[in-house]
């Protein structure tokens, strides 16, 4: 059966350094869900995807797949761009902008 996504992403800028800011979004995403992959994007570069599976939806019986790519920034700190993503049943849950705003709020929180 085909199934509608809903994906949701924000974009934060963390002031940390790079490497504080992917153990800070790597801490916070574990606390959210089971972790899946934590990899370089590409030798050389200051990016770093960090990809989570959460419970989401009505009794965390959705699974929401949640992407942080942490980028070094400018001065200020470092970027970090979410991303949400879960499948759609017959009643829209939108766990995956729920998710992506939760997680958002507790990175800008923990701050």
């Amino acid at each position: 059966m085909l199934m509608r996504k809903n994906v949701h992403e924000i974009d934060l800028v963390i002031p940390l350094p790079f490497n504080d800011a992917v153990e800070h979004v790597s801490s916070m995403l574990n606390q959210v869900g089971r972790a899946v992959a934590n990899m370089q994007v590409a030798p050389g570069r200051d990016e770093q995807t960090i990809r989570v599976v959460a419970c989401g939806g009505a009794g965390g019986m959705n699974p929401v797949v949640v992407t942080a790519l942490v980028s070094k920034g400018g001065q200020n700190g470092s970027e970090v761009r979410l991303r949400a993503a879960a499948k759609e049943g017959l009643i829209k849950q939108r766990a995956g902008e729920k998710t992506a705003t939760l997680v958002a709020a507790l990175l800008d929180k923990a701050r």
